[in-house]
C-alpha cells in the first residue's frame, strides 16, 4: 500500500537545521484568525542581518559577532553563525534557561550570563554595559545590536512573501508583541506594499518604556521577552495602528487559553497576542489577523504552564478603551495608535 502524504506536508531535505526550522506552521484558530507558530521566529532576524552583514563584507567567516539576549534570538545567532563558520558570544539574559544555555555551549558560543536579578530593567542595562566591555577588549568583535540595527528586519520579507503565498487574496491585519520591533517593522512594510491598510496591532506588558507604560510596576511580568526596558532603535511607533498593553495574568489567561482550545503550546508573548486578536477579530470581521507565534512553551512551563489551574478564563477578559496614555492602567487597556511617532504627534 502506498505512503499517503497530504500535499500541505513539505518532504524537502534540508542543508541546515536554519532553513528547516525557518518555516513556520499557519494553524486556523477561528474564521478570520490564523495563528503563524515557530520554532523560533528569529531565524529570521539572524538568517537575514548574518547573510547581509556577510554579503558587504562587514563580517567574513572567523569573525566573532555579539548581543545581548533574553533567549530565542540568542538561540537563533548561535544557529546562524554554526552555518556560516562565525564565532558567536552571547550575553544572556537572568531569564535565560539551563536549556538554551546547553545548546549555546554545544553550539561553541561563549556565554556571559547575568547573575539573578528581580528587576530586569537592571538585567537589560547590565547586558549593554557587559557588551561595552567586550568591545573595548575586543576591537574584533561584531555587535549585531539586535535591538537597534534595521539589518534585522531584513529577513522578515521572506516571510511577508510566505504569508502571501498561503493566504492569497487575504485582507490581513498582524497581531504581534512588539519586542525589539524588528519582527513587526520587517513584516509589516512588505505587506503594506501590497495594501497599504494592513493594520499593525502592537502588544506590550506593562512596565515597557516603548510605548510609555514605563511608571507601572508588574512583579511578575517576563518584559526581558516581549517588552522594553531600555530604548530600542529597531521600535518604529509610527507603524502601528493599535496598541494593546496587558498584565502578566492576562497575558498568562492567553497562553492557557490557546493550548486548552487549539493545543498550541506557544510562549507568553503568543499567547498574549491570541487573546489581542480574539478581540481585534469581533472588531474588524472583514480581515483574517494574523498572530505572530514567536517561539514554543518551553521555557515557560514553571511560570506559566505549571499553573494553569489558576489561570484567568480569556472568554471574560476585555480590555478598556483609552484616548491618551494619561488613562493607561492594568490589567488591559488598549488605545488607537494611528501610526504616530508618539501619541500626542
Amino acid at each position: 500500500m502506498p505512503f499517503l502524504v497530504p500535499p500541505a506536508i513539505s518532504t524537502t531535505v534540508h542543508d541546515h537545521i536554519t532553513d528547516g526550522i525557518r518555516a513556520p506552521s499557519l494553524i486556523r484558530l477561528a474564521d478570520n484568525v490564523v495563528l503563524i507558530r515557530f520554532e523560533t521566529l528569529k531565524i529570521y532576524a539572524a538568517l537575514g542581518a548574518v547573510r547581509a552583514l556577510l554579503a558587504d563584507g562587514t563580517v567574513r567567516p572567523g569573525d566573532t559577532l555579539v548581543d545581548s539576549s533574553s533567549g530565542i534570538y540568542a538561540l537563533a545567532l548561535a544557529m546562524v553563525c554554526h552555518r556560516y563558520g562565525l564565532r558567536c558570544h552571547i550575553v544572556a539574559s537572568t531569564t535565560v534557561t539551563s536549556t538554551i544555555r546547553v545548546q549555546l555551549e554545544i553550539l561553541g558560543a561563549t556565554v556571559d550570563q547575568m547573575p539573578a536579578e528581580s528587576d530586569l530593567r537592571l538585567d537589560q542595562g547590565r547586558r549593554v554595559d557587559r557588551i561595552h566591555q567586550l568591545l573595548r577588549a575586543d576591537t574584533g568583535m561584531h555587535w549585531m545590536r539586535q535591538y537597534h540595527d534595521p539589518v534585522h528586519c531584513l529577513g522578515y520579507a521572506e516571510l511577508a512573501d510566505l504569508v502571501r503565498l498561503a493566504l492569497p487574496d487575504t485582507r490581513l491585519a498582524v497581531v504581534a508583541s512588539v519586542g525589539t520591533g524588528a519582527s513587526s517593522a520587517g513584516l509589516i512594510q512588505p505587506l503594506r506594499l501590497h495594501d497599504p491598510s494592513t493594520p499593525l496591532v502592537g502588544v506590550q506588558p506593562f512596565g515597557s518604556v516603548s510605548f510609555g507604560s514605563e511608571r507601572f510596576q508588574d512583579p511578575e511580568a517576563i518584559i526581558a521577552g516581549i517588552g522594553s526596558a531600555i530604548p530600542f532603535g529597531n521600535v518604529r511607533p509610527e507603524l502601528y495602528d493599535q496598541l494593546h498593553w496587558l498584565s502578566f495574568q492576562h497575558a498568562m489567561a492567553g497562553t492557557i487559553g490557546l493550548m486548552r482550545a487549539h493545543a498550541v503550546f506557544a510562549g507568553l508573548s503568543t499567547g498574549a497576542a491570541y487573546l489581542v486578536a480574539a478581540q481585534e477579530a469581533r472588531r474588524h470581521p472583514e480581515r483574517t489577523l494574523l498572530v505572530i507565534g514567536a517561539d514554543t512553551g518551553h521555557r515557560y512551563v514553571e511560570k506559566v504552564f505549571a499553573r494553569h489551574r489558576e489561570a484567568l478564563d480569556p472568554d471574560t477578559l476585555k480590555p478598556t478603551e483609552i484616548g491618551s496614555l494619561d488613562e493607561l492602567a492594568p490589567p488591559w487597556s488598549a488605545m488607537a495608535w494611528g501610526r504616530r511617532h508618539h501619541p500626542g504627534a
